[in-house]
């Protein structure tokens, strides 16, 4: 199959609900992608932050192979050591309590939103719900995720939508104007995404664990993208100082697979009890494999790595001085960088993909993402893509 062969039958069978480049992308190894016409591609955007230890690492590759040939599946009524296994590294190495494995990012901050209301409901019975979230955050599609998302943009089309949801600035002033004695919990993003990678100032994300601690609310992190060692710690709330009552987490904790979760503080951890939640494919056998993989990858040398690789990458770029790139932003992997100039992020992205960089967008910025393994070679080779398509 060619590429206008493989766009056709895309065109004709696929709801068009992707706008995508006109490329397509058929094999890899690490940072190296290659299209059908074997054209080579250095990969900024590790499948918006999911192949956390790029394509085909051999540790991912065999321990999927073993776990499919031995068991691909059984349902949570029954133990599996994968699941078991997994749990007990990513208790260990956050400082929580306890997990629930789940299928997606929009599945697990799902199930955060349901663990601060049944935590509410039992100690304070009805009419305690109201979930604060910040604007310009991005929590998922599902209906009660993307009510959550506090963006304009998303919130058309698909009325009603649920309730007991308020929106606040990113300063504790703006946490208070909104708050009230219908709150249960805040929802927050500590590095915002789709909304532009933006990080949380740090002395806000102190002053709220504070607050949320002195009225009982719970204190929930999304780290869907932040998290797996995005920014160069397992979890992005280990550089604030802070031990969220619950935590969220999807992308690169599989290594390509589907697979999400959310961890528990001791203090939840026997909030959801039998019946109360659950996922068929959560904690799936082969998905627990490979995230055990990618743990066993990002050990404390290769995070350390990553802030190194971080902070080289956002230095070679604001050294190149482009006219239509300005300063970058982030933590660890996890950059955004400034467009300036006539051309939008959009025509900027396409311009770096036609030449063989693969990036992304964020708000109306640059989203840089590579694999958290992607070597100085492949950055190297990137970063000169960079300066040869936006000269």
């Amino acid at each position: 199959m060619d590429h206008q062969e493989l766009k056709a039958l895309d065109s004709t069978y696929v709801m068009p609900t992707y706008a995508r480049f006109d490329v397509d992308i058929d094999h890899g190894r690490g940072a190296t992608l290659y299209d059908l016409a074997g054209k080579e591609y250095i990969d900024f955007s590790s499948g918006i932050g999911v192949n956390s230890i790029g394509a085909a690492h051999p540790k991912w590759v065999d321990a999927v192979a073993t776990q499919a040939a031995r068991l691909g599946h059984i349902s949570n009524l029954f133990y599996t050591q994968p699941g078991a296994r997994l749990a007990r590294v990513l208790c260990e190495r956050a400082g929580m309590a306890d997990v629930f494995f789940c299928n997606s990012g929009a599945e697990a901050n799902e199930g955060l939103i349901k663990l601060a209301r049944k935590y509410s409901f039992d100690k304070y019975g009805k009419g305690r719900g109201t979930v604060i979230t910040l604007r310009n955050s991005f929590h998922g599609r599902t209906m009660n995720t993307l009510t959550a998302t506090g963006q304009d943009v998303f919130h058309n089309y698909f009325f009603p939508f649920p309730d007991g949801f308020r929106y606040a600035q990113p300063t504790l002033a703006g946490v208070e104007e909104v708050a009230g004695h219908d709150v249960c919990a805040v929802l927050l993003e500590l590095v915002q995404g789709e909304g532009g990678v933006l990080p949380m100032e740090r002395g806000f994300v102190h002053d709220l664990a504070v607050l949320c601690a002195e009225r009982d609310w719970l204190l929930l992190v999304d780290e869907v993208q932040s998290g797996i060692g995005r920014t160069g710690t397992l979890f992005a709330f280990q550089q604030y100082g802070i031990l969220p009552d619950a935590v969220s987490f999807a992308k690169g904790i599989a290594g390509g697979l589907p697979m999400g979760g959310f961890l528990a503080s001791e203090k939840c951890r026997d909030v959801l009890t039998a019946g109360t939640h659950g996922s068929t494919f959560g904690g799936n056998p082969v998905c627990a494999a490979a995230a055990l993989a990618v743990l066993d990858v990002l050990n404390e040398d290769a995070l350390a790595a990553v802030k190194e690789k971080g902070a080289y990458l956002r230095e070679r770029i604001e050294a190149m001085d482009l006219p239509c790139l300005g300063a970058t932003r982030g933590l660890g992997l996890m950059i955004g960088v400034d467009v300036k100039g006539e051309r939008s992020n959009k025509e900027l992205a396409a311009a770096l993909i036609e030449h063989g960089l693969l990036v992304l967008t964020a708000g109306p910025d640059l989203r840089l993402l590579p694999p958290l393994t992607i070597t100085r070679e492949e950055l190297d080779k990137g970063l000169a893509i960079m300066a040869q398509a936006l000269k």
